[in-house]
């Protein structure tokens, strides 16, 4: 009976919780991702992501990314950028609350091979992160990032992606976060696509659901800067 006793208040406790946190709910990322060609080498990274702990309501975190790309060849990439985040870090709507603010750098790698149909791609960062809490305490964090990303394409339209990444901190705790994703993608037309997916992000107290919608848009601007630098 005590055993009994003890599990119930465990599965209450842990359902408690994921209510406090919004663990249990379906939550969704909408997204924005460009390459924007500037010249053979350069090109910029655009960036823009609207974070719900639910499908369509209750605003978890804004994401805007920008960052400079030089492509060292057609398999390797160098990356220097910055973020802007603004986080709600509580799923319940308190009253009076002020959301997190983030300023971050963060240098970037890319290394793409492909074997058979399958396209690999490698990419590690390392990301300084400046961050400012609703108490008006400040904090520095370094953390570094690896993904591995697959995709498999399946006829000209439909493709196929999948990618797991690791967060470690640089600091106190090793572990801080992993996703895991995998969606289907559409080539809409030769530069821009669609990529539809569920991504389970796993904390070391919690694992979040989640629906993504991607739009990716790789304009050549490289034509612009030709025009004016002939006149």
């Amino acid at each position: 009976m005590k055993k009994l006793i003890a599990l119930g208040l465990l599965l209450s406790s842990l359902f408690t919780h994921s209510q406090i946190n919004g663990e249990g709910e379906l939550g969704a990322w909408y997204m924005y991702f460009g390459t924007n060609k500037l010249s053979e080498k350069w090109s910029l990274h655009t960036e823009a992501q609207f974070r719900y702990f639910e499908t369509t309501d209750n605003f978890n975190q804004l994401l805007l990314r920008t960052g400079a790309n030089y492509h060292i060849n057609q398999d390797a990439i160098a990356t220097l950028g910055y973020g802007f985040i603004e986080t709600d870090g509580s799923f319940l709507n308190l009253p009076g609350e002020t959301n997190s603010k983030e300023h971050r750098i963060f240098e970037q790698f890319i290394l793409k091979n492909k074997v058979w149909e399958l396209l690999f791609e490698h990419r590690y960062r390392l990301e300084q992160r400046f961050l400012e809490f609703a108490n008006n305490t400040t904090d520095t964090q370094h953390r570094a990032r690896y993904r591995l990303q697959v995709t498999l394409p399946l006829t000209n339209t439909f493709f196929l992606n999948f990618y797991d990444e690791l967060f470690i901190n640089l600091q106190d705790d090793l572990f801080g976060q992993n996703r895991l994703y995998g969606a289907l993608g559409v080539h809409v037309t030769e530069n821009s696509s669609v990529q539809i997916g569920y991504l389970r992000n796993q904390f070391t107290n919690a694992v979040y659901d989640r629906l993504q919608i991607g739009i990716f848009y790789n304009p050549d601007l490289s034509g612009l800067f030709k025009k004016k630098s002939k006149s």
